[in-house]
Formats: structure tokens, sequence, C-alpha cells
């Protein structure tokens, strides 16, 4: 299996699973993946993932034998790369605890996590400019959102790679961490992602991610929205009853 499962609570952790080839982002990767977790993201039980890899690698990036001998008809047609919507699209808060290299697709995998956690080995980098190409995954998108145009145009126009603390200041990392670290400190991270009610999380996801796509007024006016509708979940009702009755709210049975 070139991807592995483990429940822990209310967290799944998923580790990717091909050491022969670097964690590289096979199709068949890809499929296990998102067979995985489609269920898991409609299961209300969960309440984050964890993505993860070795501590040498992330994902060294695409599998650039699998695409080698593409046409472009054969890329077109395939809509190659599209099926890497589905994780973006996945509504579940998504933890990437990232050690070593995230290349390519590795770091563009990573940036369609909501949390970045890095250890301090953790090297991001697009560098398909060296392969005659240049990102598929969306990385000349997110990238350009997380850290700017300059930083982008500079890491993508000369493929070089940015270190944990450099990415942090560029505000594509969370968290650093030390390497003996990351699993712990992601898998509580996740925890207290998934302790918060479900409806809540989800909302303020939905709602983070809408400000990337729309103007202030119409970006706080959904929130506002939102933020309204949690009115109706029990997970507001038992929030703010703690708060006033000072105690530590009950969430595990909403």
């Amino acid at each position: 299996m070139s991807v592995l499962i483990e429940r822990m609570g209310r967290v799944v952790l998923i580790r990717l699973n091909r050491p022969q080839a670097r964690n590289a982002l096979s199709t068949a990767l890809m499929h296990q993946l998102l067979d995985a977790m489609r269920g898991l993201d409609a299961d209300p039980d969960v309440g984050c993932f964890v993505i993860t890899g070795t501590l040498e690698y992330f994902a060294a990036g695409a599998d650039i034998k699998e695409m080698y001998a593409r046409s472009c008809l054969d890329m077109i047609t395939e809509d190659y790369f599209a099926g890497w919507d589905a994780f973006a699209g996945l509504r579940t808060p998504k933890v990437a605890a990232v050690a070593g290299f995230a290349f390519g697709g590795g770091c563009e995998l990573a940036m369609m996590c909501d949390v970045i956690i890095a250890a301090e080995s953790a090297q991001f980098a697009l560098p398909e400019i060296t392969l005659g190409v240049m990102p598929g995954m969306g990385g000349t998108q997110r990238l350009t959102r997380a850290i700017g145009r300059a930083k982008a145009m500079d890491m993508i126009l000369t493929g070089r790679a940015m270190g944990a603390r450099e990415a942090e200041q560029a505000g594509l990392v969370s968290r650093v961490t030390a390497a003996d670290q990351l699993l712990e400190e992601a898998v509580a991270v996740a925890r207290r992602i998934a302790g918060f009610p479900r409806t809540a999380t989800l909302a303020a996801r939905e709602a983070v991610n809408h400000a990337l796509e729309t103007g202030l007024r119409n970006g706080v006016l959904f929130e506002r929205r939102v933020f309204h509708g949690l009115f109706s979940t029990p997970g507001q009702k038992e929030g703010m009853q703690a708060f006033l009755e000072k105690r530590e709210p009950r969430f595990e049975q909403l």
C-alpha cells in the first residue's frame, strides 16, 4: 500500500508510503489516498487529518517516470493532476507534518493542507522549471497567496529550496519544531482542532479559504452569515453555556 492509515480517536494519521520512490505522488497513490479519505471525511467522529511522510522525505514530487512519456494531448485528455482538487476540497481540517524534502508535488500537497508543521530539516521547493515545465498541482496559485509574488517568483523561476525557518518567516509554514518532536506536535495540534465542534471547524475553514477568493466586503458578509448560522448548532450552545458557568466545554458528545 502506498498510503498507511491509523485512527487515533478523532484524529486520523495518514503516512505516505513509497520509500523506494521517495514518496513520489503517483496516480495510484492519489487514488489510494482519496479512496481512504473520502469516507473518513464524511465520518462525524473524525475531526482532523495528519498527513506525513518519513524523516527524509515528505514527498519528493510528482512521479516523473509516470509523466515522462505522456504527450500534451494525453495530459489534457486525462486532465492530469485534476484528481488532487478532490484532496484540497475535503472539508475536514488537514495538518501536514513535513520533514525532509517537500519538493514539487510534495510542496503542493502540503499547501493543500490547512496547517503545516515543519521539522527543522524540512525543505520546500517547486523545482519544476529545472525539468522544463512549471508547477501543475496548484503551486503557482497557492504559493503566491501564501508568501507573496516576489518570493513565489524567486522560488518558481529559480527552483531554489526554502528551509523551514525561512518558510515560517515567509508565511508558508505554521510552526517549526525539532524533527524528533514533529509527529507529536502535529498530532497535538490535530487533537486540539478535533476537540472543537466539527460544525465550527468546518465553517471556520471554509470562511478562511473564502478570504482568498473574494473582496473584503463580500468576504466579511460571508463570514458574518456563517457565524450567524453557527447559533443553530449544539456546539455554540455548549461552548457559551460552559463559558458562563466557568467550566470546560464538553464538545466530545457533539
